[in-house]
């Protein structure tokens, strides 16, 4: 990927996380809502952007997508005064199931009854 296109993943990430954090008023997006990765076109068309929710409550993903698919327009706007880009991309939002699949991960890995050296005889 060229420098132009990961300083605009970059930008684009931490002026999202703002948007989302200080200027939208929507309760279904709170402080747990968070941007994980941000992939721009090279054309600057299209914006893929991957979110988590960071406190496990993955009950409310459907309404978060919602909630952010709805306010494209309103996020559009805010990024065109806060970024100097040739073209507002397009803004698709995917749910990140990176973090839920390690949490599960971990869950698992705690639920294993290991047992001791000395409980199997062997000392």
């Amino acid at each position: 990927m060229s420098n132009r296109i990961n300083r605009a993943n970059s930008q684009i990430q931490k002026v999202l996380q703002q948007i989302l954090h200080t200027e939208m008023n929507d309760p279904r997006i709170d402080e747990f809502v968070w941007i994980n990765e941000v992939n721009v076109s090279p054309d600057f068309r299209f914006c893929k952007i991957k979110f988590t929710i960071t406190n496990g409550d993955y009950t409310k993903v459907d309404n978060v997508l919602e909630a952010l698919t709805k306010s494209e327009g309103f996020i559009k706007h805010k990024l065109s005064e806060m970024l100097d880009m040739p073209h507002l991309p397009k803004l698709n939002f995917i749910f990140d199931k990176n973090m839920q699949n390690a949490l599960r991960v971990e869950q698992l890995l705690k639920s294993i009854k290991i047992p001791n050296e000395k409980e199997n005889g062997d000392e």
